[in-house]
């Protein structure tokens, strides 16, 4: 059928599902593909997408993702990228890269701002400049240090090097290269920091050229735009181009024999000498057929979906280690792969973690499923992609990468996203009493000759031997150069630098396309509520169109908590969810759950309050929940159920709790070293910071591992604890519910909600002091890792600073600006961040898999001053104003707007105070810039400091009275 603009149509349908019109095109001149779909969603997406097998490991899809937002043809500024975030409404803008695909996606709310980000993207795809600099700064290059030795740097290469550090990640890296030895995907396409060196700058520029042409592309758009200026859009780059073959796909892979095995060591820290990981991988299907990806979808829910489903429980309770290890199922690749093993094992106990996992399955294939815990799985998965709730993640950007699962391999787009067929099927061939699970694990799992088990041991020098054998090989590099050659290096360092340096010109500046204040509004839109004060409680609800769904969050204050308990709620919480209760089994109640629900998850909040000063602080335990509007009696008795009869009895499961939740802090350290020091950082400056460190920090974790020994000798004192938490915790008193359903469903609700109010138990406690834990002034914390990560606060309080919104601003260009140029650019850190507590009254900083340590510690106590001599042009502080209003208005779902609402009450910020500080961000100007930069200039000269890093780093740290904290 004929189109517009050059397109012919090739399919145009209503995607019922989602209440959508789906239309799929084919660019006529150039056979590119486009798929729009129209529906009633502000929140507008696109996205173009490049099938990009890599041919090696050198990461070149991975490194020009990353350079092609560093300016293009129309905008020839050195990060477009950048000036994007700075100055733009996006509620989403970044890049993938997948191992057999490269995708830009952007999303905005407001029509003309997102008409500019898909200019800017497009441009930057097709007409990218890629001069050999970029690839030096983002992928790699050599320089001299200041002491005269040879380093790599880049920014790809760093961020590489601290993905290489996790064992989790270099586990799901093997995991799946081990079951494709023959195609991309056993390649990595992100790049392995050893192989990256190998990849030239005409390597780079030549997979450009071949793979970066509307040939080979497939573009993406959804939400309430016109369909017709999409098209339009698009044409006006793609009719620049000639049709031409893109040798790009993806070979399927050829099935194993028999079985194999393969052995490989991981960076341990001293603490982790006695901890193995090992995985067993299954090759399946590929995704192509729809019924077979949902059977396999349902089938991971029943199989290891719940905390007590029959296969991890099993690994669980075998005792051989701490927690679930493998990616479960992997559908986005052509072929399907299904993960699944045990993190913390003892060395040489590898056969036994099979021994349990083919004996499971084979029973489960031969007995048979439990009926409850499959009926669990079909309603998990039908809720999930009805919801469709992807969080602050934009709905159509989801959609369209489940589309590209078959669409990136020549096959229909729409297929995944028409689930209601194949669910329908599904359920029709359950109810029959076909054993269609237990065929497909005999099938594809026990009988599967496709089977891949990876086992890392642990090895604590590894670390020290990589850095001494990149040691070694670069001072061979430097030992082979002649004097030209490093001239060379060094007067390639001193030009990258220069270009580095040099501003963009205004006239260039100008060309990136921009909202102006004027087109922002002046007042936030309110978010409906109805407010109740009852006896002791208070209920707020929030009508808001859910499509039949109702959110719930019950908030329990935990004013009354003593302080030794305080580390306990976080596991208290999930024991309310997790143990049974004295109605139902744990495997019971969580199946019900599953069945009746769409999830019940808890939440420790924590935050400081408007008006109360560092000391006070909103802390509440928080279950959030969400049902169908016609299953809502059933989820609100599940939570009277739990909140009553609890059971903490079952020792062996609430150890396993704990020794899980360990697990995962520690292997936590290295992915989200930035996360640790922030935490770290905040603890120093109110009680809100230190009770989030208790929760979830380093101190939580020094807590887990004392509560894994007292379980062992005192089970009976930690159920005590646990009893008094419910005592103290789940009460009547000051509890809060935050009620989010459709405004002809929520008054019938409204009564039902309040019934469960008024169930709660009575109890008064009075409110507790807790104790501030002492954290260093200046903290290293040694982590197995080969990048570190950089922490500093600065507390503003006795500098004579307070608070005007402008200060947002002024921290959000900051973090833009001057640390995406001085610590990212400059520095090859993968990233930096700057956060202001407004109320508390602290500016930090961190960095993010960073090579360097007193660079960047300079670079954040230099942050003051550089607001202080920098001169903003007006469309520059027009950009920082843009973008700030950008993050005050986030596009929220209904459950978030919700959740939002009941915060905002819990913290006291009030419509005044949002109203004030809008006005103060909608009028930020040069000087509150200054006296802000003041401040933390003033700030500065007393920092905190917290490293995350190798200890030899952390040894030759110039930072004076440093504490050495090792955790791992």
């Amino acid at each position: 059928m004929s189109g517009k603009y050059g397109f012919t149509v090739l399919c145009d349908e209503d995607l019922a599902e989602y209440a959508a019109r789906a239309v799929l095109c084919r660019h006529d001149r150039t056979g590119a593909q486009v798929l729009s779909l129209s529906l009633d969603d502000a929140n507008k997406v696109f996205g173009v997408s490049f099938r990009t097998p890599p041919a090696n490991s050198t990461g070149v899809p991975h490194i020009l993702e990353h350079s092609v937002l560093c300016g293009s043809r129309k905008y020839p500024v050195k990060e477009p990228f950048v000036e994007l975030l700075k100055g733009s409404l996006q509620t989403f803008l970044n890049a993938f890269t997948y191992p057999d695909k490269t995708c830009y996606p952007v999303a905005s709310t407001n029509l003309r701002d997102f008409y500019n980000l898909v200019d800017v993207y497009l441009d930057a795809v097709f007409y990218p400049r890629i001069p050999p600099h970029i690839f030096q700064q983002e992928g790699w290059h050599y320089e001299f240090t200041d002491a005269g030795e040879l380093i790599r740097s880049g920014v790809v290469f760093n961020e590489m090097k601290g993905v290489y550090s996790s064992p989790d990640a270099v586990l799901g890296e093997f995991s799946q290269r081990l079951l494709f030895p023959d195609t991309a995907y056993g390649l990595d396409s992100g790049g392995d920091p050893t192989v990256i060196p190998a990849l030239t700058y005409e390597e780079f520029k030549a997979f450009h050229e071949t793979y970066y042409h509307p040939s080979n592309a497939r573009a993406f758009f959804s939400g309430d735009d016109d369909p017709d200026e999409r098209l339009r859009i698009l044409a006006d780059y793609f009719d620049r181009f000639a049709a031409r073959p893109v040798d790009s796909h993806v070979a399927l892979q050829k099935t194993f024999s028999a079985p194999a095995s393969r052995e490989m060591p991981y960076a341990a820290a001293p603490g982790q000498a006695e901890r193995a990981f090992v995985t067993v991988n299954w090759l399946l299907p590929d995704t192509a057929d729809q019924d077979t990806v949902l059977l396999f979808d349902v089938l991971e829910h029943v199989l290891i979906g719940l905390p007590t489903s029959p296969l991890r429980k099993a690994l669980l309770d075998s005792g051989l280690g701490e927690d679930l290890a493998g990616t479960g199922l992997e559908t986005e690749l052509r072929q399907m792969f299904f993960s699944v093993g045990l993190k913390g094992i003892k060395p040489g106990t590898s056969v036994d973690v099979e021994g349990v996992i083919n004996g499971t399955l084979t029973w489960l294939a031969d007995s048979g499923l439990p009926a409850d815990a499959v009926e669990a799985g079909v309603n998990a998965l039908e809720f999930s992609l009805r919801e469709n709730n992807t969080g602050s993640f934009p709905r159509g950007l989801s959609m369209m990468l489940r589309a590209l699962t078959t669409w990136l391999h020549d096959g229909d787009p729409l297929a995944p996203l028409r689930f209601s067929g194949p669910l329908q099927r599904l359920k029709k061939r359950l109810a029959a009493g076909e054993r269609v699970l237990e065929n497909a694990i005999q099938t594809w799992l026990i009988d599967n000759p496709h089977r891949v088990t990876l086992i890392l041991t642990p090895d604590t020098e590894l670390d020290t031997k990589r850095l001494e054998e990149e040691k070694k090989e670069l001072a061979g590099v430097a030992a082979g150069l002649d004097e030209a050659g490093k001239q060379a290096i060094v007067a390639g360092q001193e030009e990258l630098r220069r270009l580095q340096e040099t501003p963009d010109a205004p006239e260039d500046l100008a060309k990136i396309p921009s909202l102006a204040v004027k087109d922002l509004p002046t007042q936030e839109t309110p978010i409906p509520q109805r407010a109740y004060d009852r006896a002791q409680t208070s209920l707020y609800c929030h009508p808001l169109e859910t499509a039949g769904i109702a959110y719930l969050d019950l908030a329990f204050p935990l004013a009354g908590v003593p302080d030794a308990l305080v580390p306990l709620v976080p596991l208290f919480g999930r024991a309310l969810l997790e143990l049974g209760t004295d109605k139902s089994d744990a495997i019971t109640l969580t199946r019900r759950i599953a069945a009746k629900t769409g999830g019940i998850a808890r939440e420790a909040l924590v935050a400081s309050r408007y008006g109360e000063g560092p000391d006070d602080a909103a802390a509440r335990l928080v279950l959030r929940g969400k049902a169908t509007v016609e299953k809502t009696t059933e989820f609100l008795d599940i939570l009277r159920e739990i909140i009553a009869g609890t059971d903490f009895g079952n020792k062996e499961r609430f150890a396993q709790m704990a020794l899980e939740a360990k697990s995962r802090l520690e292997r936590r350290m290295a992915p989200a070293g930035h996360a640790t020091a922030g935490a770290r950082l905040r603890a120093r400056y109110s009680l809100a910071g230190n009770l989030g460190e208790r929760l979830r920090g380093i101190s939580q974790l020094l807590f887990l591992r004392e509560l894994v020994a007292r379980i062992e000798a005192d089970y009976d004192g930690v159920r005590a604890d646990l009893e008094t938490l419910r005592d103290v915790v789940l009460t009547r008193n000051g509890a809060v519910v935050g009620l989010t359903a459709s405004p002809s469903d929520l008054d019938g609700l409204e009564a039902a909600v309040a019934g469960l109010l008024d169930d709660l138990p009575e109890a008064a406690p009075p409110a507790q002091t807790w104790n501030r834990i002492a954290v260093p002034a200046a903290e290293g914390v040694a982590i197995p890792a080969q990048v570190h990560y950089v922490g500093v606060g600065l507390d503003l309080t006795g500098t004579g600073w307070t608070f005007d919104g402008a200060d947002l601003v002024a921290a959000r260009y900051l973090r833009m600006a001057y640390l995406w140029d001085r610590v990212r650019v400059r520095g090859g850190a993968y990233g930096a961040f700057c956060s202001l507590d407004r109320i508390a009254g602290q500016a930090v900083f961190v960095s993010y898999r960073d090579p360097n340590t007193d660079a960047t510690i300079e670079a954040f106590r230099a942050a003051g001053r550089y607001l202080m001599e920098t001169e903003l042009h007006e469309a520059e502080m027009e950009r920082a104003i843009i973008g700030a209003i950008g993050d005050i208005d986030s596009h929220m779902l209904p459950d978030a707007k919700g959740h939002v609402a009941m915060v905002r009450r819990l913290v006291n910020d009030t419509s005044e105070i949002r109203a004030t500080t809008r006005a103060q961000v909608l009028g930020a100007k040069q000087a509150r810039f200054r006296e802000f930069g003041e401040a933390l200039n003033k700030a500065a000269e007393n920092p905190a400091i917290v490293v995350l890093g190798p200890s030899t780093s952390l040894d030759a740290l110039g930072v004076e009275g440093l504490t050495r904290t090792d955790v791992l």
